[in-house]
């Protein structure tokens, strides 16, 4: 069964039908991917929403949907995600957002993010949260600095799903223990 957060704005929520063609819209947009490698088809997005879906069925958490109250029913994802690839500080489980570009600027990332961190430690018991992006990703660096993270600088690394080169190989790491 699915679990769901609520905040003072927001509601963190598993996903609908209906989530998928704003999803696909972020995903298509540039600004929103601007720090990641690739536009997503329609088909590419379906297939992740499924993904994301099926581990909060699974799991009862996850990479929840996020509906602003009176704003919009789908803002884009803000959850709790396990780190898929292998690194030095893996095995572990990341904080992460992506919200369209329209709800950028009204602290829907931070509000969300400090949600999933408090079910993240309270109620998963988690001793730590990462998050990682690339150091150009100037909006996330803040939202990861305003919910209480620190900068691990000896935990930087090369992102290995990326090609030697890549411009956005190079990724920084933040922290956050329960403690």
């Amino acid at each position: 069964m699915d679990r769901e957060l609520r905040t003072e704005r927001l509601r963190l929520r598993g996903w609908t039908a209906a989530d998928r063609a704003p999803f696909a819209a972020l995903n298509a947009d540039p600004k929103v991917m601007e720090h990641f490698p690739a536009l997503l088809s329609r088909h590419e997005s379906d297939t992740l929403a499924e993904r994301i879906e099926a581990h909060i069925v699974e799991h009862g958490w996850g990479l929840w949907a996020v509906e602003a109250s009176g704003v919009t029913a789908f803002a884009g994802y803000v959850g709790l995600a396990r780190v898929s690839f292998p690194a030095p500080f893996t095995p572990a489980i990341e904080v992460s957002w992506k919200l369209a570009a329209e709800f950028w600027g009204r602290g829907y990332a931070t509000e969300a993010a400090t949600a999933a961190l408090s079910f993240g430690f309270q109620s998963l018991m988690l001793r730590e949260i990462v998050s990682f992006t690339v150091p150009a990703n100037l909006r996330s660096l803040a939202v990861m600095q305003r919910i209480g993270m620190t900068r691990d600088p000896q935990g930087d690394f090369e992102h290995p799903r990326l090609p030697e080169g890549h411009c956005l190989r190079r990724h920084v790491l933040f922290r956050k223990s329960r403690d």
